[in-house]
């Protein structure tokens, strides 16, 4: 804690103008509308900030947590006092290559993102259209909808290696993508700064439509009324978790304030002040029932962060996701 607020006050010290929110309710930066306080959410103007903001917290040894817009992670209620979130909100740079690439800061929309290529008459991005996320966070997680996957489109990501302070570009294959899985999440230090996405010529009215359709396929099928963070889990090779929740019974099923959806199963909603102890335990419950069920071991997808919760007679573990920077080792 003594590190933290010290690396608080020399970044206040040396980025004069940049805004800091202090003690910001975390429940005002994720789509679950979930969390307690953060004690520092930095919101940089641009790569250079961000990056200088990151090497003051390497000096006080501390590691960032990047945040981009919150779609895909359960904050606990307690809060995170202890660590330093950096917003990649105002990271929005994007533009066309000569070569007729996209290039695009981690801050911006994956929707907005595939929106310019459709406008500029290139296709591959289509099933993007709908998801929540930010470039950063959707090249963390390889994010993908309705048979398309960012891993398909992307052709190199520049990155902030934390522990050389040193910036790489990757291209795909070094990015190690894999099902909602990339080497940015199987090793820690990195931090997405952008990305150059290769995409085909193709017809905007027709990619359009594409767009249009995939769309109202979400609106139908998804609850999309509600606060969630997306799929709660991810899909067992050979099964559907959607299917595997609904076939244990468990659609509608609640826990304080979150519910499985009754429209959709694979997701995890906000039914009216859900707790992340809810979510969490809920979470807990559909993991154990469909396992004594079906004999499979569903895997969330949703990223849930410390304190871990004392739960009793919960089944297996379930493997968390926290803030680490380790140096890269080949596989």
């Amino acid at each position: 804690m003594e590190n933290l607020e010290k690396a608080i006050a020399q970044v206040k010290a040396e980025l004069p103008g940049l805004t800091l929110l202090e003690n910001e309710p975390l429940s005002a930066h994720c789509s679950f509308r979930i969390g307690g306080p953060a004690r520092a959410i930095a919101v940089p103007q641009d790569v250079s900030s961000l990056s200088k903001i990151c090497c003051i917290l390497k000096d006080h040894k501390l590691a960032p947590f990047l945040l981009g817009n919150g779609s895909n992670i359960l904050f606990p209620d307690e809060g995170l006092a202890d660590l330093f979130l950096i917003s990649t909100e105002k990271l929005q740079r994007l533009f066309l290559l000569p070569d007729g690439a996209i290039y695009a800061e981690a801050g911006v929309s994956l929707a907005r993102l595939a929106l310019f290529a459709q406008q500029n008459g290139l296709r591959g991005l289509e099933f993007a259209s709908g998801i929540p996320g930010t470039v950063g966070g959707g090249l963390r997680m390889n994010a993908g909808a309705y048979g398309g996957e960012l891993k398909d489109v992307v052709e190199s990501v520049v990155t902030l290696y934390l522990p050389e302070q040193a910036v790489y570009e990757l291209n795909n294959e070094q990015c190690a993508f894999g099902y909602r899985m990339s080497r940015f999440q199987k090793v820690g230090g990195f931090v997405l700064l952008s990305a150059v996405f290769r995409l085909e010529p193709g017809d905007a009215g027709e990619i359009a439509a594409k767009m249009r359709e995939l769309n109202e396929k979400r609106r139908e099928k998804q609850p999309l009324d509600l606060p969630s963070a997306g799929s709660a889990f991810k899909r067992p090779e050979g099964y559907f978790a959607a299917a595997l929740i609904d076939q244990a019974g468990l659609k509608g099923y609640r826990v304080g304030g979150a519910q499985v959806s009754e429209k959709h199963a694979g997701f995890v909603v906000n039914a009216g002040n859900a707790s992340s102890h809810d979510v969490y335990d809920l979470m807990m419950h559909v993991r154990n029932t469909v396992y004594r069920n079906a004999g499979v071991e569903l895997e969330p997808e949703i990223i849930i962060l410390p304190p871990d919760y004392k739960l009793e007679d919960h089944g297996p573990a379930v493997a968390r996701n926290h803030v680490t920077v380790n140096v890269p080792t080949e596989e």
